[in-house]
């Protein structure tokens, strides 16, 4: 190898490290974009079903059973955000109206009752030191400054929401469109592997993302009936939140169950402690516990074989690595990519010892 050749490759090479550089550089300047195809393409996933149905069964041209889709899932997503809205305008005018003094008197008269209760060692002037300090790191001024800024996040969210519909309905209307993205990526001599890995994953994605909503719905129903029955304000939207949180594994069960107890007993402040918030709190937690007995012994089985056909064991080893590199983020994304992996590798190393044990059930 002579020096105009060792020249040439090193040029080569810094022309191909400017390249990737500057591609890095572009695809984080259209992150926001990005994140828009992203989130249409999992809703593409759910809607897939309802699209086909009404395609294949209902003998509709695509524009029009993309146009019912959108409408039944926009429709949906309307739906959940007016339960909230009117508790958080609720929500809203009481602390406009809020008493600091009357909310730390029935904070701390809870407190005492609690520890009178269960004869714990705290006295009164220490709770009382601890609601004070409690209330003084709150800036109550900041609300007006909160609320400008949660209506700017309301702008963004609804272009953002348009976006998302507009992007959605061309990748329902056109499903080979996601597709034909992809394989313009790749070589030509691997189109035909990558193009049957697109099609298993959107596949199994789309029943794991459903059984997802099948999921939370269960255990909305669950929880609502528990609380509807012992009469905690904001019974259902309690439900919701603590069921959407069942979505983090493992950590979110921990967070809805100590969320359900605390808005359960704050619901019956100022009634008997011992004959009332007790015994109603109690009873709360053991409908939360049956909920995820269902949900850990049905619901998620359910979901894991049918729909990744995966085992039990592997999800908890993928989605405890996952949160241990990334996070609540990474746990929730966890089987949706370890599944995706899985089809890549059936597809590209089927005969390698490991990948073969792990995609048997494929």
């Amino acid at each position: 190898m002579n020096a105009k050749e060792i020249s040439r490759g090193i040029v080569l090479a810094i022309l191909q490290l400017a390249g990737i550089s500057l591609f890095i550089w572009f695809i984080l300047q259209l992150k926001t974009l990005l994140v828009y195809g992203l989130i249409a393409g999992i809703a593409s996933l759910i809607g897939r079903p309802i699209n086909q149905f009404l395609m294949l069964r209902l003998r509709l041209n695509s524009v029009l059973a993309t146009s019912f889709t959108l409408i039944f899932m926009l429709g949906a997503l309307i739906s959940l955000i007016s339960l909230f809205v009117p508790l958080l305008i609720h929500q809203g005018e009481n602390l406009s109206l809020l008493d600091v003094d009357q909310l730390k008197q029935n904070v701390a008269t809870l407190l005492t009752e609690i520890s009178a209760y269960f004869k714990l060692d705290n006295s009164f002037w220490q709770q009382q030191l601890a609601i004070d300090n409690l209330f003084h790191s709150i800036n109550f001024g900041a609300l007006p400054e909160l609320l400008n800024q949660l209506l700017e996040l309301l702008g963004g969210f609804t272009i953002g929401l348009f976006s998302v519909v507009f992007i959605l309905f061309f990748f329902l209307k056109d499903s080979f469109l996601q597709k034909n993205i992809i394989l313009a990526l790749v070589n030509d001599r691997i189109s035909n592997r990558v193009e049957k890995s697109i099609e298993k994953t959107k596949g199994l994605l789309s029943r794991y993302f459903l059984g997802l909503l099948l999921q939370i719905t269960i255990l909305l129903i669950i929880y609502s009936s528990v609380l509807l029955i012992f009469k905690v304000e904001n019974a259902f939207i309690i439900a919701f939140l603590c069921a959407l949180l069942n979505l983090i594994p493992y950590l979110g069960p921990i967070i809805s169950g100590v969320l359900m107890m605390l808005l359960t007993m704050s619901s019956f402040i100022g009634e008997e402690f011992s004959s009332v918030i007790l015994p109603k709190t109690i009873y709360v937690l053991l409908g939360f516990i049956f909920g995820q007995l269902v949900d850990n012994f049905f619901s998620q089985p359910f979901i894991f074989s049918n729909s990744v056909k995966s085992h039990p064991l592997e999800i908890f080893i993928v989605i405890l690595a996952s949160g241990t590199l990334m996070g609540p983020m990474g746990m929730i994304i966890a089987i949706p990519l370890y599944t995706t992996l899985k089809v890549i590798g059936q597809e590209f190393l089927s005969e390698n010892k490991i990948v073969k044990s792990l995609t048997k059930n494929f």
